[in-house]
């Protein structure tokens, strides 16, 4: 990947540059998968009022959080680990095997053989099979022989797509002979239809860990809160590893209020089905590709190459609207685009500017 291309979404500075556009372009930002609603409306208050939480570490024995997450997920606390968003868990994970072997199924989030080449792994790939982005079961069963940690992530990205869970409990059943640590990223599952989470088989299953980001569903991606969950020997492996102090304090103590907000979950579940699956229909009508979608974002493409896919990037952008490259993503190798599910009117603005595109 070109070094100018940002690694992640939500990068828009860079991108303004690159396409020589001023810093004060006006942006509407569909890179990051986040949740339109913007942050709970009670929070500013409550940041407000948690001022005092600053001026001390953080308790390493304030289990407020994990007991939340406990009681929300149904699990015993001793399940539970509370990380620094979503990526440490990643890292963590990577930790608890390190010098080992992994599998990573992809195109998926760069950051699982990231963390592994970090932590000495040998990485290597299984493909999904496009253009559906579908799990080849049997090839997945076979490629676990001889593999440490496999990571999965549910509903994928970038493609959106969900494998079904009858199909992971096949994986977990191989995992458990071979010997394999089996890692679902479950960070957009609050975004699926229905309740998708594997939580369920986390009783039967040592070999199991769940990884799961609260910033992506309350928008709040500059207070990092994430979690895993998994059998009570895996997360003492996994706290053990984790750095003192890793998760501060206003997460530590934001984490029972999030999940208790009841309504802005019934809000986030009413925005979702009126926006999928209306908006990746809207864009398939205009005749480009997506792939079925379970998650709050999709792919766009068309059998292009690279230099089509960055030709309607920058179409857009100089438009006001951000879209996610995949240069970052093996297999994808920039010719498709990941865009977020936003609010109807940001939604109509892209629909019109695809539109617009077809026409040229």
């Amino acid at each position: 990947m070109s070094p100018d291309w940002p690694a992640h979404g939500g990068r828009i500075a860079p991108l303004l540059a690159r396409y020589g556009l001023p810093a004060d372009h006006p942006v509407i930002d569909f890179s990051a998968n986040l949740n339109p609603l913007g942050p709970p409306a009670w929070l500013a208050e409550w940041l407000a009022g948690a001022g005092d939480a600053l001026a001390r570490y953080p308790d390493p024995d304030d289990d407020r959080a994990r007991r939340a997450i406990a009681t929300h997920d149904g699990v015993a606390p001793e399940r539970v680990l509370v990380t620094n968003g979503g990526i440490e868990a990643i890292y963590l994970t990577a930790a608890l095997h390190a010098g080992g072997r992994a599998l990573v199924i992809e195109p998926t989030f760069s950051e699982y053989a990231l963390a592994c080449r970090q932590h000495g792994l040998t990485v290597s790939r299984l493909a999904l099979e496009g253009p559906a982005f579908r799990l080849d079961l049997d090839a997945a069963e076979a490629a676990l022989a001889g593999v440490d940690v496999a990571f999965l992530c549910r509903p994928n990205n970038p493609t959106g797509t969900l494998v079904p869970r009858a199909d992971v409990e096949r994986l977990l059943a191989r995992a458990g002979e071979t010997g394999t640590t089996l890692v679902v990223d479950e960070a957009f599952v609050d975004f699926t239809d229905g309740d998708e989470r594997l939580t369920p088989l986390l009783a039967g299953a040592p070999n199991l860990l769940l990884l799961r980001s609260l910033t992506k569903l309350f928008d709040l991606p500059g207070l990092r809160i994430g979690y895993l969950l998994g059998a009570p020997a895996l997360v003492r492996g996994a706290r053990a590893r984790q750095m003192p102090w890793s998760v501060n304090a206003l997460a530590l103590g934001l984490v029972a209020r999030l999940l208790a907000d009841a309504d802005y979950l019934a809000r986030t579940r009413d925005w979702l089905v009126g926006q999928r699956p209306a908006m990746p229909e809207a864009v398939r009508e205009l005749g480009y590709g997506v792939p079925a979608t379970q998650a709050n974002y999709f792919l766009l493409g068309g059998g292009w190459q690279a230099q089509e896919a960055e030709a309607l990037f920058a179409f857009l952008l100089r438009r006001g609207l951000l879209a996610r490259h995949t240069h970052g993503f093996p297999g994808l190798d920039g010719r498709w685009l990941r865009l977020a599910l936003r609010d109807g009117p940001d939604n109509a603005r892209l629909l019109a500017a695809l539109a617009e595109w077809r026409r040229r």
